[in-house]
């Protein structure tokens, strides 16, 4: 073994004790790994696992959405079909139901999910919708013994109050790329208003669901930048997004990356975010393929299941079979 090769095994050899001593790594560690040759992969991934037993043990966190309310955001974020700015395939439907809602909850406890995500399209409900989701939060809470997300755009104190009171436990707002890269991302926001919604989630004591998506153009260095920004704002649950490139968006010629490369970020992001739950979500079925099982030996303790907002995933019985076999106690989810 060459010099090189024992300085990048020393370096994860070092970085590894130093993080299960509660210490951290810094970002210009990270940006050497950056550059770890795959033959070397499966010494990062170990370090990572290792980290991730230490301080999560082999319980997992499954979740599952509804998109309750689908299409014609004001956004234009490039990667997403429900944009009105672009001409995505995606659903276009109002607010669903209580009954809708609340049926999906069964669902979703049913087949095993720990947690339910409830999902609308655009930067914000009207105060109409807004009250009825409320309400039918209130009714799947009093009758599903499952979790509570979700993931509504930005939030005000008002409504940040009104929904961690009806008992949502976990907020997801996804930063989606470094903070230099995200104009490339989105134009009709910015990455600030993005973080100060994050920001008031965690100061009302709740759970701060915040990650993104690789594969959107960005640097592997910038991917790094999205981590250790997750990390100075303690977020708690970190789903890392691959692009599934969506007919009709900026985006859909894109080239996702693949799947050894999607594998080492997951297992730096856990470098970077050692007690955070982090969740393989949208696009693992198609860019991870067989290595799914990889990645949740690499860091990850979590997984969107029963498909996402726009596009189906696999089965359940298979995500779970998959779970089980890769070590992980799902009798006591998260």
């Amino acid at each position: 073994m060459d010099k090189n090769q024992n300085m990048f095994i020393e370096l994860i050899e070092e970085i590894e004790s130093r993080i299960l001593a509660n210490g951290k790594i810094d970002k210009q560690e990270a940006a050497v790994l950056l550059d770890l040759p795959y033959n070397l992969l499966v010494k990062l991934s170990a370090a990572a696992d290792r980290i991730r037993i230490n301080f999560l043990g082999n319980k997992f966190d499954s979740c599952s959405l509804i998109n309750a309310k689908s299409g014609l955001c004001s956004e234009d974020c490039a990667f997403c079909a429900q944009s009105a700015k672009h001409r995505g395939a995606s659903e276009i439907y109002d607010l669903k139901s209580t009954e809708e809602i609340l049926g999906a909850a069964r669902t979703a406890k049913a087949f095993g999910a720990s947690r339910f995500c409830t999902v609308t399209s655009g930067g914000a409900l009207s105060d109409q919708d807004f009250d009825k989701l409320i309400e039918a939060l209130h009714t799947v809470k009093s009758e599903v013994d499952i979790a509570l997300d979700a993931s509504l755009g930005f939030l005000n104190e008002d409504r940040a109050a009104k929904l961690f009171g009806v008992g949502v436990t976990r907020y997801n707002h996804n930063l989606e790329s470094s903070r230099d890269y995200y104009p490339s991302v989105c134009s009709t926001h910015s990455y600030e208003s993005r973080v100060k919604t994050v920001k008031l989630v965690k100061s009302k004591g709740a759970s701060a669901c915040c990650g993104g998506i690789i594969g959107l153009g960005e640097s592997p260095s910038q991917r790094m930048d999205l981590a250790f920004t997750l990390a100075d704002l303690g977020v708690d649950c970190v789903p890392i997004n691959i692009l599934n490139p969506r007919p009709g968006t900026p985006l859909q010629n894109a080239r996702p990356p693949e799947p050894m490369e999607i594998i080492k970020t997951i297992a730096l992001f856990r470098l970077v975010l050692p007690s955070a739950t982090i969740k393989i979500a949208g696009g693992r079925e198609r860019n991870l393929g067989d290595f799914q099982a990889m990645a949740l030996r690499s860091g990850a303790n979590g997984m969107i299941i029963g498909g996402y907002l726009t596009t189906g995933g696999r089965s359940v019985e298979d995500d779970l079979r998959m779970v089980r076999q890769a070590g992980f106690d799902i009798s006591h989810m998260c």
